[in-house]
């Protein structure tokens, strides 16, 4: 599924294609999903939850905060770097008539697991004393454009450029540079 919305977006790919991809018939498909419409919001359902094992791999308690922040970085961004369709699919799927959830609903699971990271940092006193969203939003969109922008080879960007990129975040959102 990933594939072929990649290639012919939600609307041009009828579910008719998903089962010949599948190499299964229509009706085999429509067993496990009852629509489209479910098919395409169970898999960002199964991507978030990649995301959030993601998080989750590099949020070892015994780790500094510091360390937990870069972790967690360095791990998201792998997970990028490593599935780039499901990047792909998670954009698209915020900016589509699929995406039904309403802001009053408050974060979804991953955000509300990034959210939390933030806010313990902001209550601890590592991090500036300013809104944990707007500083989980920061650092997600910056780990998403880092890995598009190296998936797509617009630049090269060594493992320690990429310890860089994390550590020039860090110092614009820690409260004391240079501390843990």
């Amino acid at each position: 599924m990933l594939a072929l919305v990649k290639e012919n977006g939600f609307h041009g790919t009828p579910m008719s294609m998903v089962a010949r991809h599948a190499g299964v018939a229509a009706g085999t498909i429509y067993h496990y999903f009852e629509s489209k419409e479910k098919l395409i919001c169970e898999l960002f359902g199964y991507i978030r939850k990649q995301m959030i094992a993601a998080v989750a791999k590099g949020d070892a308690e015994p780790l500094s905060y510091k360390d937990r922040f870069y972790s967690i970085w360095m791990n998201l961004y792998r997970f990028y770097e490593a599935n780039p369709d499901m990047l792909w699919y998670i954009e698209q799927f915020v900016n589509s008539p699929y995406n039904t959830r309403k802001p009053e609903a408050g974060p979804d699971a991953f955000h509300s697991q990034l959210f939390s990271f933030f806010s313990r940092g902001v209550t601890e006193g590592y991090l500036k004393d300013m809104n944990p969203e707007i500083l989980g939003i920061l650092a997600h969109v910056n780990i998403i454009m880092t890995a598009k922008m190296q998936g797509k080879g617009q630049v090269v960007i060594s493992d320690p450029e990429l310890q860089q990129i994390a550590q020039l975040l860090w110092d614009g959102m820690c409260r004391h540079p240079g501390t843990s």
